[in-house]
């Protein structure tokens, strides 16, 4: 995202900021000694060894944290607080897509369900390390599944329910999975979807470039959700609720070594099969646990908070599952979509349940502008104190929006920079603490070292722009690329091998003000008659208009220019039907003009009915490339609606 000229920011409120879990002088503290910090917040959990080093960075760039710990993940997420009198409290209040269907768990109940799986799973004779995939939608079972995993030494890789058979069978293939947990079925805006048949193929082999049956799995369990008919295999097919309800509720967590694999998570690479992201045990739960409690001021017996996202992703794992719960948050889980039945349905949970704290994309907050500010305003959510932002950059005018239309204009918010490969936030405003500047992720975390620099590893001066490297290793790092660390080191540490650098692959800059502004992936720049500008920059520019909702801008070859910029935006509900398209992109052209430079207005401005999606919210640029260059559309599985490439062509606006 571009740092435009004059952003005011916004101070801590006082009020806010006399209770706040975070204190300015933790920059301070952990600046002073870093692994004296890392130490500190690492006694935040319990562990049933202690270790007697921090860190052992000597086979650089692969970590060792807090050196012959033992402690167990489930232990810290749920019976500690058992144990500690809060049984009661509701760990999860789950909220089916279809209206009326939830379920409140207290940690009591959490504790019985997961050992119940724990000890059902130690039935299939799966041993700690084995591996374990999970293929399922958004039901309480996923977290029962990841916890009963975690409580067992048992390594879990969780695929999103959205992804293909082909794209589920690659991830099992890779991680040698024994067994397969899954549901019969999900609900999509309102009508239920299979599942188990996607399994069913990836297992089978029937699928193009897949020979043969996947030979590692034994077993697959099934929990019933949609009712919907499925094919079985007996011996191998096992219904939830027929084998977990009769196992034991008594079950003794094994404590594991810091450096225990906890999952494998895996992400798309630019060329080559997805990457299979290694994350461990106590390095990785001492930085959730810690980043949730001061990033989001979490006051456990207090707050209702909510996560959006799937824990398909890494954001569902980290601060959907194993930081709320290692700090004894209540979490709301909904299952559907925001729109499902209508678009009342995440401002109608957030007044029912009084969510206190919300958790969400840019994406999914430039929809809600794009419904337009009268559906939260007819909703009462005042129980938000505070707001967070994660995924992408977030446009100075959703994050204003965010904050006036759904934080009644009072509440900060914490705009989070980090990935899959760094586990846990990196990059976060401190709310009660530092200032925020809209669009801004600010500085990074205590703790947390971060700078911006040039391709010879020099620091870049203010308003240039730089690439974004983590100069000092962190306790939630990834440990590496399961089964491939050539690919590891040369991923993320070839560039500045030098220097020791992580490069996260982001584009940044500092402002004058010291605020550090991530400007999106690196291949995200355009090169235009020899300028670089950032598809972000002309993104926050055309979203600033009062008509647009939301933008992607994508680079297009050109004879000319060597790159042209090319737009697709989305209006608003408020703009009308009849708006004078031609008008409106003239005036568009002029606005990036304006805000960004002449050499920025985009050759062609497509408005158009939606965005080619995932079912994550993920925009899929590569799509829209192809189209602005006249090539073949490329494969649009993946997306929430596949026939979407087909409405922009037929129902487009182009000028």
């Amino acid at each position: 995202m571009s740092a435009p000229e004059n952003v005011p920011s916004f101070a801590p409120d006082p009020e806010f900021a006399a209770q706040a879990n975070a204190h300015a002088d933790l920059y301070d503290i952990a600046a002073d000694d870093r692994l004296a910090f890392w130490d500190e917040q690492a006694r935040r959990l319990d562990w049933d060894t202690e270790w007697s080093e921090v860190l052992d960075w000597s086979d650089a760039p692969v970590a060792k944290w807090f050196v012959g710990g033992k402690l167990n993940v489930a232990h810290n997420c749920v019976d500690r607080h058992v144990e500690a009198g809060n049984g009661d409290r509701v760990a999860i209040h789950w909220i089916g897509e279809p209206e009326g269907d939830s379920r409140d768990i207290t940690y009591a109940e959490l504790k019985d369900e997961v050992s119940r799986t724990a000890n059902y799973l130690t039935s299939l004779g799966l041993v700690a390390g084995d591996r374990v995939a999970i293929y399922m939608p958004l039901l309480p079972e996923v977290y029962i599944a990841m916890l009963a995993c975690a409580r067992l030494g048992l390594t879990h890789s969780v695929v999103f329910a959205g992804f293909s058979p082909a794209a589920l069978r690659s991830r099992i293939d890779d991680a040698e999975a024994k067994v397969v947990i899954t549901a019969d079925g999900q609900f999509r805006r309102g009508k239920p979807a299979p599942l188990k048949a996607g399994v069913d193929d990836a297992l089978a082999g029937n699928l193009d470039g897949v020979d043969g049956p996947a030979d590692s799995v034994q077993n697959v369990l099934v929990v019933r959700r949609t009712g919907l008919d499925v094919e079985w295999t007996d011996g191998r097919d096992v219904w939830w609720d027929e084998v977990i309800p009769s196992q034991s509720t008594d079950h003794t967590p094994e404590a594991f070594d810091s450096e225990h694999p906890l999952f494998l998570l895996y992400t798309s690479g630019t060329t080559g099969k997805p990457k299979g992201i290694v994350h461990t045990t106590g390095g990785y739960l001492t930085q959730a646990s810690y980043t949730h409690h001061v990033v989001f001021d979490h006051k456990p017996g207090e707050d209702i908070y909510w996560c959006t996202a799937d824990v398909g992703w890494v954001t569902g794992h980290t601060y959907g599952v194993y930081a709320p719960l290692s700090n004894g948050a209540e979490c709301i889980v909904y299952e559907g979509t925001p729109n499902s039945p209508d678009e009342h349905r995440h401002f109608q949970i957030i007044e029912k349940y009084g969510v206190t704290i919300y958790y969400a994309a840019p994406t999914l907050i430039r929809t809600f502008m794009k419904w337009g500010r009268n559906i939260p305003a007819q909703h009462d959510l005042s129980s938000i104190r505070l707001l967070g932002s994660v995924g992408e950059p977030i446009n100075p005018e959703a994050w204003r929006w965010y904050r006036d239309h759904i934080g009644g204009g009072r509440v900060p918010i914490v705009d989070t920079w980090w990935q899959t490969e760094t586990g846990a936030i990196m990059i976060s405003p401190l709310p009660g603490v530092t200032e925020t500047k809209p669009g801004s992720a600010m500085r990074a975390l205590p703790g947390i070292e971060a700078s911006v620099v040039d391709g010879d590893a020099k620091k870049v001066a203010a308003e240039e722009q730089g690439f974004l490297v983590i100069t000092e290793p962190w306790p939630a790092m990834l440990r590496g690329i399961w089964g491939d660390m050539d690919r590891y080191r040369d991923t993320y540490w070839s560039r500045f091998a030098e220097e020791g650098y992580y490069f996260a692959g982001d584009g940044a800059k500092w402002d004058a003000d010291g605020a550090l502004w991530v400007l999106g992936r690196v291949d995200d720049v355009m090169n235009i008659s020899g300028h670089r500008i950032s598809t972000s920059e002309v993104e926050s520019a055309l979203v600033g208009h009062d008509s647009v909702a939301e933008a992607a801008v994508v680079g297009a070859d050109d004879d000319t220019t060597g790159q042209a910029i090319v737009a697709y935006v989305i209006l608003r509900t408020s703009a009308g039907e009849e708006v004078d398209h031609q008008k409106l992109i003239a005036e568009l052209r002029a606005e990036v003009s304006r805000e960004i430079s002449p050499i920025a207005k985009p050759r062609d401005i497509t408005i158009v009915p939606e965005l080619p999606k995932t079912r994550s919210g993920k925009i899929m640029r590569r799509l829209l490339k192809n189209l602005a260059e006249g090539k073949e559309g490329g494969d649009t599985s993946t997306l929430s609606d596949p026939t979407i490439m087909d409405q922009i062509r037929e129902k487009g606006t182009r000028g």
